[in-house]
């Protein structure tokens, strides 16, 4: 954020710690602390295919139908995708009867090899029975041959070229409505993903005050990926599916509603397999979540502390701990996984038992002459079609509830409450460059300003304050004073309840955030870099700078020299956290960042605090130079950082009790003086 960050930000409420996912199984033997860590182990490892979904919407319905409605920009598309999956359907449902009559010209034509060539079928099926063959007689009656003629090799040619262009097309169409909605759900994430960061763009700070970064996170990336995969999986194969069990179900009982019957005793029996390991599968993988959290935790804890680990002896205890640890993991992973790998060994049972009893019944039609074989084969392979399907339904369904619930999540933070449009946009000078400051001396007056969080709880009230051009102003006081939020609205990173702020005589409500912002140079405590080189860093709040203006101001802050001693110079590409500077090159840079963009303003929010003592010179010498002919406020916990400031604000609650400078403020022995003397006590150099 370009902002303050909220753990900095005096008198806000932190965001509740992250629940797990409303749709994880409760177990008796987990705690609130349990469900937590399984979800965010379960978030980090990006496997929603173990165990439950992260969560099951609270409107299903409405979620499912918007997330769906992302498609519906293609419905053209959509309709050829929905053809292609019902040609490709039919034509794969259609194949294995086509089969099953070369199966006939086979059987059929090796029986007729047995017959007396010159008689008709009707002789063949009367001299069996007159020689008391009546079942051979039967299956002979539901037969379509003649008598000597053998195998018809080319009819047979022929119905296998069309068992095979059957197979060849489907697989085409397949193909097809896979690629088709594969493009268009790659379209709608992409205008998902732009919408999201849009919408991030356009949030009030308060909100992320109130969201969890790591919730954030996961919503714009793991509950997008997951809305991929629903939309790009789980929505066509679920389609395929359904398709396909209604197709073959109705190719089942045309070629007999007795076999059909005893292929539909699979569904009941798969729910009850279901029903019974199921829940106790999801709770298991629950339990293994919430131990490879746990462990986790306790890695990152031994890696972070390892020092400190070797320093009091406690090595011995962290490996007892990590044993623990390690120990019920396993045990929690064996039990799922042994669940887990139950349901596919009792699924093949099942489905075996299934074909065990269509091959008996079948073979006894077939007997008695009620079908003939190729029907029988046909209906096998239909067998083995109706139960893969099924199975993957409730795949899909817990796949669909999933990206749902992501669905959901996601929604809702496209659905926040926006930053308030300005009132007066077209007041922002015409032709005004990004990072350009506005001309102005930087006069602010703070007339009877109120502000809350919360309402009921007003954290400034009746503030009247007006800074000179060029004048530092301190602001310190305790935690929850009121002292970062003071300089948010500043900003109008928030906006004022009650009350002015002015900058050169101008109603900041009334001008447009940016201007504000670009007259107002920030530099947080946490010093921010991103991945690029020093000089693309230096000039970030002014991209036009000149290289002169950036090598200018690494002068002015003292940092120029240690800049040319990096191999590349002011071209040393900084890596993530740029992590191959050190913490007081960082701080340097950032304060050379807002040399740069030259403000009107600048707002100094712990700037020197995690700096060593030879920095915090250079940085104090550099901020003297900087702040001439500059409103400058600086918020500071060492008062040794701000006993030069021309003004110092005390504040208290919201309110300022107390103002002045440096030895006026001790003199009267007032607030001031009284954390004056608590940071002597505890070790602060005096000061006076």
């Amino acid at each position: 954020m370009s902002a303050v960050e909220r753990k900095n930000r005096d008198g806000a409420t932190g965001a509740p710690a992250g629940k797990p996912g409303r749709g994880a199984p409760r177990d008796p033997g987990l705690s609130e602390e349990d469900l937590r860590l399984a979800a965010e182990a379960q978030a980090a490892s990006d496997d929603w295919t173990s165990g439950p979904p992260p969560g099951r919407a609270t409107a299903f319905w409405p979620s499912f139908t918007r997330m769906v409605g992302l498609l519906g920009a293609y419905r053209g598309t959509l309709a050829v995708i929905a053809a292609a999956s019902v040609l490709g359907v039919v034509l794969s449902v259609a194949a294995p009867k086509v089969l099953g009559s070369a199966t006939n010209l086979i059987f059929e034509g090796v029986i007729s090899s047995m017959l007396p060539e010159g008689t008709t079928k009707e002789q063949a099926i009367e001299g069996l029975r007159a020689r008391g063959m009546d079942d051979f007689a039967a299956m002979l009656e539901a037969m379509e041959l003649t008598p000597g003629a053998g195998i018809d090799f080319t009819r047979l040619g022929q119905t296998l070229g069309l068992v095979l262009a059957l197979y060849l097309v489907s697989a085409l169409l397949m193909w097809l409505q896979g690629f088709l909605l594969n493009r268009i759900t790659m379209k709608a994430v992409y205008r998902l993903r732009t919408a999201v960061e849009d919408k991030i763009h356009r949030l009030p700070l308060s909100y992320f005050d109130q969201m969890q970064r790591g919730e954030l996170l996961s919503r714009v990336t793991n509950d997008v990926d997951n809305i991929t995969n629903t939309l790009q999986q789980s929505l066509s194969g679920a389609l395929t599916s359904i398709l396909t069990v209604v197709g073959v179900l109705g190719m089942m009982f045309s070629i007999s509603w007795r076999l059909a019957l005893v292929a539909l005793i699979i569904i009941p029996l798969t729910g009850i397999v279901f029903g019974f390991i199921g829940p106790r599968s999801q709770r298991a993988f629950t339990r293994q979540w919430a131990r490879t959290g746990r462990i986790n935790a306790r890695v990152e804890e031994s890696f972070s502390g390892h020092a400190l680990v070797r320093v009091y002896g406690r090595t011995a205890s962290m490996r007892e701990a990590f044993a623990q640890e390690n120990e019920e993991l396993y045990r929690a992973a064996l039990r799922a996984q042994f669940l887990s790998g139950m349901m596919m060994p009792i699924m093949l049972v099942i489905g075996n038992l299934s074909y065990v009893a269509i091959a008996v019944v079948g073979g006894a039609m077939v007997a008695s002459g009620s079908l003939r074989l190729g029907d029988v084969q046909a209906f096998i392979q239909y067998s083995q079609q109706f139960s893969q399907p099924l199975g993957e339904l409730g795949g899909m369904a817990t796949a669909v509830q999933s990206g749902t619930a992501s669905a959901e999540r996601v929604f809702e933070l496209l659905d926040a409450e926006e930053e308030s449009p300005d009132e007066h946009p077209t007041d922002e000078p015409a032709g005004q460059s990004a990072g350009t400051a506005t001309a102005g001396p930087g006069v602010i007056e703070l007339e009877h300003v109120r502000f809350s969080y919360s309402p009921g709880t007003e954290l400034i009230r009746d503030l009247s304050l007006r800074v000179e051009p060029g004048q530092s102003v301190a602001i310190v006081g305790p935690t929850g004073a009121g002292k970062t939020t003071l300089v948010n609205l500043l900003m109008r990173f928030y906006e004022i309840d009650g009350g002015r702020i002015l900058l050169d005589g101008r109603d900041t409500a009334l001008m447009p955030r940016q201007e504000v912002r670009r007259r107002t140079g920030m530099v947080l405590q946490d010093p921010w870099l991103f991945e690029g080189t020093i000089r693309e860093n230096i000039r970030y709040g002014r991209p036009g700078a000149s290289d002169e203006e950036v090598e200018a101001a690494a002068r002015a802050c003292f940092v120029d020299h240690i800049i040319r001693a990096l191999p590349q110079a002011y071209d040393t590409v900084l890596d993530e956290d740029a992590a191959n500077i050190s913490a007081g090159e960082r701080q340097l840079l950032t304060i050379a960042r807002a040399f740069v963009a030259d403000p009107a303003v600048l707002i100094l929010d712990e700037a020197t605090s995690s700096v060593d003592t030879r920095t915090e010179l250079l940085v104090q010498q550099a901020m003297n130079a900087l702040r001439r002919g500059r409103t400058s406020f600086i918020i500071a916990h060492r008062l040794s950082t701000i006993r030069d400031a021309d003004l110092i604000l005390v504040m208290e609650h919201g309110d300022i009790v107390e103002q002045g400078s440096h030895a006026e403020l001790l003199e009267r022995d007032g607030a001031y003086a009284r954390l004056h003397a608590s940071q002597f006590a505890e070790g602060a150099a005096p000061e006076g």
